[in-house]
């Protein structure tokens, strides 16, 4: 089927008490592997690229190929931005067929972070816009910030009326990249939001968060579950490990393969844990 917009899916993963898996990829391979890998889940999948990928290939190049695996797939493959930069770069994501954004004001004050927002929100019409208020740790292609700043509950509301956002990206103590110790998440500030919330909520940074703590989080709300360093991981490990076992290859088809194997794997056990096999 063609690429279907992220709404639907995070309205019956709202209904429904699972999360949609939202993964980034970096290439053709990881794309692959992606849709592959809910296509044997029969699960709906979110196919996203940050802002730093746009740079290394442009819109139109990770639409042409996801949208030719979606063309395929018997299952609902979005392609989604996520962390979009600014107004300039969610035009060209539409242009190019994207069919669900991200605008990423969190770094911003409040009302800044609103009014970058809403141009969005507008220039998108009838597709669907997350956002992000509170900050989340690490870095990640040049988003998050040192010092986490939590989503408020009331300031999200606030928020959410003056944007006219789809669905909102929180802070609760998750961070991009790799985690030095155990996360802590805010299991209590999450259900606070999602008492006085009624769009679907996002969780950022869950790479490396305990499969215990991500499930209490989509029992209080959240609806999609990104990932992005856990399968930068996988896929270059993939690879390493194929050319240590045959370092004279010169063919990328072989140990590229391998790394889209390890992709595919983790990608499926993902799905899985947030309980939307089956789904598609």
């Amino acid at each position: 089927m063609s690429l279907v917009t992220s709404h639907k899916m995070l309205l019956d993963a709202q209904r429904g008490g699972y999360a949609v898996a939202a993964f980034n990829v970096e290439n053709m391979e990881m794309a692959q592997a992606v849709v592959s890998a809910a296509e044997k889940a029969q699960s709906p999948v979110i196919v996203q690229t940050t802002s730093g990928t746009l740079k290394y290939a442009p819109p139109s190049v990770f639409a042409g190929i996801v949208g030719r695996l979606a063309n395929s797939a018997k299952i609902p493959v979005a392609l989604h931005l996520d962390h979009g930069s600014g107004l300039e770069l969610a035009i060209e994501c539409i242009a190019a067929g994207y069919t669900s954004l991200m605008i990423d004001g969190s770094m911003l004050p409040f009302d800044n972070n609103v009014a970058l927002t809403r141009s969005v929100v507008s220039a998108a019409g009838e597709l669907p816009v997350e956002a992000e208020l509170g900050t989340v740790g690490g870095k990640e292609d040049g988003h998050g910030a040192d010092k986490p700043q939590y989503t408020d509950p009331q300031e999200a509301v606030r928020f959410v009326e003056q944007t006219g956002v789809s669905s909102l990206a929180v802070a609760i103590g998750t961070a991009h990249g790799f985690y030095k110790g155990v996360p802590q998440l805010d299991i209590g500030r999450l259900e606070q939001i999602h008492k006085v919330l009624s769009i679907p909520l996002v969780l950022h940074g869950t790479s490396g968060v305990p499969h215990d703590q991500v499930r209490a989080c989509i029992e209080r709300g959240i609806c999609k579950v990104n990932y992005a360093t856990e399968l930068r991981v996988v896929f270059s490990n993939g690879v390493k490990q194929a050319l240590e076992h045959k370092p004279d290859a010169y063919d990328p088809k072989q140990y590229l393969s391998a790394g889209r194997e390890a992709v595919e794997a983790r990608a499926l056990e993902l799905i899985r844990l947030c309980g939307c096999g089956g789904k598609g």
